[in-house]
């Protein structure tokens, strides 16, 4: 596991106060969090402080196609990723062969 971690790239977030838009340089460019990593394959989690909390997007689709999960918790994991983004400083992305954006479901 830990090999895994460290080849995982980190995406500082970028943001602009003026636009309220947070992007991030991927290898499709520069792309906006909210509308591309939070529905990527790719994203992994969002550094907040000196942690990094896995993509809610991502647990809430396993504990979907397991059943554990009703169809209101995506609603509830995407604005679970904004509060992250908000506080956040950066995403982990396990990208490493820049394919670029890679849709979760």
């Amino acid at each position: 596991m830990q090999e895994y971690l460290l080849f995982m790239k980190t995406l500082p977030l970028l943001r602009d106060e003026k636009k309220n838009r947070v992007t991030v340089v991927c290898a499709d460019g520069d792309i906006s969090v909210y509308s591309h990593c939070a529905y990527c394959g790719h994203c992994r989690g969002i550094r907040v402080g000196k942690r990094c909390v896995s993509s809610p997007q991502a647990q809430t689709l396993s504990e979907l196609k397991k059943g554990t999960a009703g169809d209101d918790s995506l609603m509830n994991a995407a604005m679970m990723f904004n509060t992250l983004i908000r506080d956040g400083s950066s995403l982990d992305c396990d990208d490493d062969g820049n394919e670029g954006f890679k849709s979760l479901y």
